[in-house]
């Protein structure tokens, strides 16, 4: 996660204390962007780039799985002919 992301979602967490604690918000805007990187880093996200690559990476091997299966079954075939 890029740190404008949680620039933001610090930000808007900041603008819905109510008013007596906006007193307090760059404080309480620091520790957001703390436990809030804290949680993201222990949910073992990805990007949506990581994501795209392994999908990419997945769908090679799945295709490539489906031929050698195929050939798999002409071997048999060939083999149970003779």
């Amino acid at each position: 996660m890029d740190k404008k992301f949680f620039d933001d979602l610090s930000a808007r967490l900041c603008d819905a204390l109510p008013q007596n604690l906006k007193e307090m918000k760059k404080d309480i805007d620091k520790n957001f962007r703390v436990v809030l990187q804290g949680a993201f880093a222990k949910m073992d996200l990805v990007t949506r780039e990581e994501f795209d690559a392994q999908t990419k990476v997945l769908a090679r091997s799945r295709k490539k799985i489906e031929n050698l299966e195929a050939r798999i079954k002409e071997l048999e075939k060939i083999v149970e002919e003779k």
